[in-house]
């Protein structure tokens, strides 16, 4: 994609989630993203074929900038390790506020959650062949894999209904208080 497409198609982005902003999306027209991009009929659909393809594909990029920024992070921070993989996430979950709540309040925000979610599974797994687990090797690891992503949608959702009032460090350590405990990789005791 050239330069020039590639500016299209920010164009069309913008104006899409500007417009997500200030109405639902059943309410949105074609015409006034292509209005408020300053682009004809014919160049946005070059770019997408319908509405719900921009929904798509707005999520997709939304969803995969903000994973693939945590490719570097761990699970767990240290000393050499600034940030967990969770915290950075919700740095840039925070950073990208807006694009978050537009997509989250229109009618079709399980399409973002479901990308969300999705992404986070990949991202978790990489973790976690990382990880030498001892404990709890019973449970499944994809039962693991779901359970924290759809734990950590969860806690996003209930972060921005209540207005983002903690930090991202703060949340961080919330949500790694309660999956620690399934992730330990030390040995667990049976004896008391």
């Amino acid at each position: 994609m050239d330069r020039r497409q590639k500016k299209t198609r920010a164009a069309i982005f913008s104006a899409f989630t500007s417009l997500l902003a200030e109405k639902s999306y059943s309410k949105i027209t074609v015409q006034e993203i292509i209005d408020s991009a300053n682009v004809g009929r014919t160049t946005f659909y070059a770019h997408f074929e319908t509405k719900d393809d921009l929904l798509k594909e707005l999520c997709e990029e939304l969803v995969a900038h903000i994973v693939s920024s945590a490719m570097d992070c761990t699970l767990y921070s240290d000393g050499n390790v600034p940030e967990s993989v969770f915290c950075h996430l919700l740095r840039h979950l925070r950073e990208n506020y807006n694009n978050i709540i537009g997509l989250l309040s229109c009618e079709s925000s399980e399409i973002f959650l479901r990308f969300f979610k999705d992404s986070l599974n990949g991202l978790v797994l990489s973790q976690l062949v990382n990880q030498d687990r001892k404990s709890h090797v019973d449970i499944p690891q994809d039962f693991l894999i779901n359970h924290i992503s759809g734990s950590f949608v969860e806690m996003v959702l209930w972060w921005i209904k209540g207005r983002m009032k903690q930090t991202p460090a703060d949340l961080d350590s919330y949500f790694r208080a309660v999956i620690e405990p399934i992730l330990s990789t030390r040995e667990t005791s049976d004896s008391a």
